[in-house]
């Protein structure tokens, strides 16, 4: 019956009790999910759920902790199959029957939804009738201050405003070029009611009004971090080595890339490289490649 409440709901006029939910699923990402969760919450999100999926770094306590002060559900999956479309669409589900979710944010840890007018909340840029809101995702880069030990995400001030096209054999194989620059697929907000599917990555969805309601709302930007250190990085990319050994993983160029380097004993030297120096900064800003944004505002 929830596709029906869709209908119901079109021409529904917004109130205060409606509700946007995010859903994260999240491994091991101690030095980023309290951020995340503060700064969504500042930001109009209502409720929180979240699928810890057997983290060993603490990211679990530091949820536990956080159900206190936020209206946040954790769902404990333990195993390693990585079915993320599954378990994404399950979080969905839990959200619209469960939280009473008018609209839900299909999150990872790493990525940020930041309205693009500081008076807004992410609410005010939804409505009744949409279905699928596609939202265009940035990657921040690192600079050498990365390099520091003392470095801190929240210290990244630049991202990538328009990729560099590199065709697939050289995300693959080349070492010359510097993935946080490849093109990067979008992030979506659904409906749930209506709702069939998301897919992999949170890229997509499928949904019973879509071919008439689907849109992309530029008022939102999300700003993903997804290398915030040497440590975090290689311990991520030893675990998607593991779930590499599944022959039906599915996962992105760039974390093949980054385990067959992390097998070649070369991924530190790839870490390294994206850590632009000054002079590089100044040049990729000059042609437009990569922009600012104070994103430490958000993570007060």
């Amino acid at each position: 019956m929830h596709w029906f409440n869709y209908i119901k709901n079109f021409f529904k006029t917004k109130t205060v009790n409606d509700r946007l939910v995010m859903t994260i699923l999240c491994r091991n990402e101690v030095d980023i999910i309290e951020a995340n969760i503060r700064t969504h919450a500042k930001l109009g999100v209502d409720a929180f759920v979240v699928m810890d999926n057997g983290s060993t770094d603490g990211t679990r306590a530091i949820l536990s902790e956080l159900e206190s002060e936020f209206e946040l559900h954790i769902i404990d999956q333990p195993s390693q199959t990585y079915q993320q479309a599954k378990w994404m669409k399950q979080l969905a589900i839990y959200a619209r029957d469960k939280l009473k979710a008018n609209w839900v944010i299909s999150n990872d840890a790493d990525e940020f939804w930041i309205p693009q007018d500081s008076k807004k909340s992410l609410k005010d840029y939804l409505n009744h009738r949409d279905s699928v809101v596609t939202v265009k995702r940035h990657n921040m880069v690192l600079t050498e201050d990365a390099l520091r030990p003392d470095y801190h995400f929240s210290q990244a001030k630049y991202y990538v405003q328009y990729p560099i096209c590199y065709d697939k054999s050289a995300q693959m194989n080349d070492q010359q070029i510097s993935m946080i620059f490849a093109p990067l697929s979008p992030k979506v907000i659904t409906n749930p009611n209506g709702f069939i599917k998301i897919s992999g990555g949170n890229h997509r969805a499928k949904h019973i009004g879509k071919v008439f309601t689907a849109r992309t709302e530029y008022g939102i930007t999300v700003f993903h971090y997804p290398i915030r250190s040497w440590a975090q990085f290689e311990a991520n990319i030893k675990h998607r080595k593991e779930l590499l050994k599944n022959p039906n993983a599915r996962m992105g160029n760039h974390y093949r890339r980054w385990v067959k380097m992390l097998d070649e004993g070369q991924l530190f030297e790839e870490f390294k490289s994206f850590s632009c120096s000054k002079e590089a900064v100044t040049q990729l800003s000059l042609l437009g490649v990569i922009s600012s944004k104070k994103m430490s505002l958000y993570f007060k």
